[in-house]
């Protein structure tokens, strides 16, 4: 009897959570931030409770479960809306090779060395460090990789402002300042609370403003 209440609820918990997983958009497991990697463990965690003790009310592990996917859409749409909210929760990408130069304080503090960089280039097919152009550690933990003279002629777009916000980081990088910016701004007619996302590329600043600014 118990081994058809485990295989009952086994298969109870493989539908819920699959509707659940539904309800918290579609994501593959790389691109997976700590927050839905913590959410999955805790629901993995509840589900394999609820299994083992069968002799338990399901709800005590259906209620925590839905309060998990609650909690993890308001979060979501409110880090959507809100680009500090989202850094402080995911983090943000890290360039770790700047036009083929290798930035060795940036990968200390992402706690990234040399060997997690090598193997993640050799899973791309790339030899050799002296191959790549840009190297960004994305929020995931992977590593998006631009060689040198690729088929897209032209430099990697940076994101100058996203969500509205500046990004200080890059206009370094591309040796601009908050002036110069300022300015294109303004030939534009718009400031940068109301730019969605903005890139530099080929010594070009192109925009994207938010579809709310009318």
């Amino acid at each position: 009897m118990k081994y058809f209440l485990v295989l009952e609820r086994t298969l109870l918990f493989y539908v819920i959570i699959t509707i659940l997983y539904r309800f918290m958009g579609k994501r593959e497991v790389g691109e997976l931030s700590i927050l839905d990697l913590i959410v999955s463990i805790l629901i993995a965690e509840l589900a394999a409770i609820a299994i083992d003790k069968y002799n338990e009310s399901i709800l005590l592990a259906i209620i925590p479960m839905l309060a998990l996917v609650v909690i993890q859409i308001v979060i979501a749409k409110v880090s959507l809306k809100n680009g500090d909210v989202r850094s402080v929760l995911e983090g943000e990408p890290s360039v770790i090779i700047n036009r083929g130069m290798v930035d060795f304080e940036v990968m200390l503090k992402q706690r990234y060395n040399l060997d997690d960089l090598l193997t993640q280039l050799r899973s791309q097919g790339i030899r050799s460090i002296e191959e790549v152009d840009y190297a960004i550690l994305e929020t995931s933990g992977k590593l998006s990789v631009f060689v040198k003279n690729n088929k897209r002629n032209g430099e990697y777009p940076l994101p100058v402002i996203l969500d509205g916000k500046i990004q200080d980081e890059v206009l370094v990088q591309i040796n601009k300042s908050k002036e110069w910016l300022e300015e294109a701004l303004e030939e534009e007619k718009v400031v940068s609370k109301d730019v969605f996302y903005a890139f530099y590329r080929n010594q070009k600043l192109f925009l994207i403003r938010n579809q709310s600014v009318k």
